[in-house]
């Protein structure tokens, strides 16, 4: 199985999903993956040594990890944290094993990635969306100790705060502002038959990809078919407030210009006749059409499952879906 040639955009536990749904369609698969990650061992990390935040990286090759007993020991031993209260407590060891490749090879981040990608012998290419940290700032929508909207906005710093904080975030954008692309990123999305962005933390893992200039530009001009995956809960802390259809709009605002050919939808977030009207208003100003099929787990709702996830993008691949 080859297939067709696809980019992946995203971070964190939602990109590691796309990415495992994408394995059972196609091989040549390309993560592009947010470097704004500044909380746990990847925070660390990043402040200790001036490094790009491994985690997420790390997350997308254990997610690409073959599907064989060799593949699924290394994807383990890459996701491994140690325990304890000791300096090694909470860090991951796929971070470690990025880092001292980074460490060795100081301006080849994306040879050390390919060469961890070599060791798992993984199933497509992982790539960082630009090749500095960056950081996360956002505007949010607070209430007060009444209960009413505050008019005064609160400006919040770091990816790690930004998910965290109460309150509706109206704005985002990345320090430095207008940081360069990797360039094999550039070239992936040029090269690509399919784009994939979404599902993830819509602020903190989603959209900084749409704030990078070259790479948005790049979504913009590729001929590939652009495909937005939402989420399956409208529950975590960064987007509290906003409806499924403000989440397409949300992407409107931050990147104008930006069309997409389908927008994957599950129905369980999608309840009223009302929120259906307003997503399909949203999904048709990106010139794209709504895709209403279940994605996510019957057991445990908010969470992605990974094989109706790749039915859905089977049947878009493949023209199943018009």
């Amino acid at each position: 199985m080859k297939g067709p040639r696809v980019v992946a955009l995203g971070g964190g536990h939602g990109l590691s999903a796309s990415l495992q749904a994408l394995r059972h369609v196609t091989e040549a698969i390309t993560a592009v993956v947010t470097v704004a990650d500044d909380g746990g061992s990847s925070g660390r990390l990043r402040q200790e040594f001036d490094i790009l935040p491994p985690g997420d990286l790390r997350m997308a090759l254990a997610a690409l990890c073959e599907d064989t007993a060799w593949g699924h020991q290394w994807s383990s031993v890459l996701q491994h944290r140690f325990r304890g209260t000791g300096e090694l407590s909470g860090h991951a060891l796929g971070n470690l094993l990025i880092m001292a490749l980074w460490d060795l090879r100081p301006q080849e981040q994306v040879r050390g990635l390919d060469l961890v990608g070599r060791l798992l012998n993984t199933r497509g290419r992982v790539l960082p969306m630009a090749l500095e940290p960056l950081d996360i700032e956002a505007q949010l929508e607070t209430v007060d100790e009444t209960g009413e909207a505050d008019p005064e906005l609160a400006i919040v710093r770091g990816q790690s705060r930004v998910a965290g904080h109460p309150g509706k975030v109206r704005t985002a954008r990345l320090i430095p502002e207008e940081p360069r692309a990797c360039p094999e990123a550039l070239e992936s999305i040029k090269l690509a038959d399919f784009v994939v962005l979404g599902p993830g933390s819509w602020f903190t893992s989603v959209m900084p990809h749409l704030l990078v200039p070259e790479l948005r530009q790049a979504l913009c001009d590729t001929p590939a078919r652009r495909i937005l995956t939402l989420n399956v809960s409208l529950n975590d802390d960064e987007t509290s407030g906003y409806t499924v259809a403000e989440h397409v709009a949300a992407i409107s605002a931050h990147a104008p210009g930006l069309t997409f050919d389908h927008v994957i939808a599950d129905p369980h977030v999608v309840t009223t006749p009302d929120e259906r009207a307003a997503l399909e208003a949203a999904v048709a100003q990106v010139g794209g059409r709504l895709v209403l099929t279940t994605v996510g787990k019957l057991s445990r709702p908010g969470v992605h499952d990974t094989l109706r996830l790749a039915a859905a993008y089977r049947d878009l691949m493949s023209g199943d879906v018009v």
